[in-house]
């Protein structure tokens, strides 16, 4: 048997398979940031994997960086979802919520609130992101005081507790990708000069501290982590990654697992997996040219125990029974790019099993 398909342990979270289905943000919430019974089908539809990472949740309203993203930082949020987690565990699978707040990255035009959005520091993102009105580019944010890092650290614990109470099998901070704990973690978007900034160690003090507090308020068996070390998406700028996450890592809580997004680092992908003790997740992309996540590439990975389970994107998408058709060679459907991103059931729940 493959060891794509060998059963996994992680933290208190136990996998049947190997084969993650990876976030992914689809835009398919209402408004106000409550999950639907669209949703519950999409993810019901993809239980056969091992674990479902879902898209970035917004721990508060200024964390959110898209629109029709969901949140889980209200009653009616937090009551939402449970329809989600009830179908997938249904289903018999597992589903652990990804708590992504966006910092920099938003525009108030996205939002019914019209908020401003915060940074380590007041430097807008070089980038546009699309609104309304056409593709604009990002705000300047407002720098955050000791105030609001405090409020940040209180919205990761607060949103953890209403994961656990909505059915989710655990929660991902989201430390990768250009939003806020990574901001804060990068040479660019964090120019402070107090504790956390300058140094390495004050820029991903944040990042350590979100992960005490989550772990401390659910259990280190429900918790894990998303980082993308040298990736430099939504405008990032690492000149010290190495050290950076040889440090991070050192001071990092126990967790059920890392999960790693790979960019075209893969040396540092091997050290990480020599230091780090726990779980590892992999979204691997060993090189720019490499594509989508396919089982080519994902078995190898694990034979070679570079990680312990494969986070696959892409692939889900079209292909809501994936691991089902990983184990007959395939065939394997394409996505429709033009409805990865809102709209309705087309190119969302309408693809097609075995």
């Amino acid at each position: 048997m493959s060891k794509m398909f060998e059963p996994l342990s992680l933290g208190n979270i136990s996998l049947e398979n190997r084969v993650v289905m990876a976030p992914m943000t689809r835009n398919r919430a209402t408004v106000d940031g409550q999950a639907t019974e669209l949703m519950a089908t999409y993810y019901a539809q993809r239980a056969s994997a091992g674990l479902i990472i879902t898209e970035g949740i917004q721990p508060s309203v200024v964390g959110q960086g898209f629109m029709n993203t969901p949140g889980l930082h209200d009653d009616k949020q937090t009551e939402s979802w449970k329809q989600v987690t009830g179908a997938v565990h249904k289903a018999g699978g597992k589903i652990v919520a990804q708590i992504m707040h966006a910092g920099r990255i938003g525009h108030p035009s996205l939002y019914p609130s019209a908020h401003a959005s915060i940074g380590p520091s007041s430097i807008a993102a070089q980038g546009q992101t699309f609104t309304p009105g056409g593709m604009v580019d990002y705000p300047t944010p407002i720098e955050m005081g000791a105030g609001d890092i405090k409020q940040v650290i209180q919205d990761f614990v607060t949103v953890s507790r209403n994961a656990i109470a909505a059915g989710f099998d655990g929660v991902e901070i989201h430390a990768a990708n250009g939003f806020l704990l990574h901001q804060f973690m990068s040479d660019n978007a964090n120019r402070r000069s107090d504790g956390y900034g300058g140094g390495i160690a004050a820029r991903t003090r944040l990042t350590v501290e979100v992960a005490d507090a989550v772990v401390d308020a659910i259990g280190a068996g429900k918790t894990g982590m998303r980082i993308s070390p040298a990736n430099p998406f939504n405008d990032i700028v690492e000149n010290d990654t190495p050290a950076l996450y040889l440090d991070l890592l050192a001071r990092l809580p126990k967790l059920a697992f890392l999960h790693v997004m790979e960019a075209n680092n893969r040396p540092q992908t091997q050290e990480i997996r020599e230091q780090w003790k726990g779980g590892l997740l992999l979204n691997p992309h060993e090189t720019p040219q490499s594509g989508p996540v396919s089982p080519e590439i994902a078995a190898p990975i694990l034979e070679a125990d570079l990680a312990d389970a494969i986070c696959f994107g892409y692939m889900f998408i079209a292909n809501p029974d994936l691991p089902a058709r990983i184990k007959a060679g395939g065939p394997y459907g394409t996505a429709d790019a033009d409805t990865f991103y809102g709209g309705d059931h087309r190119g969302y729940t309408d693809y097609a099993t075995l």
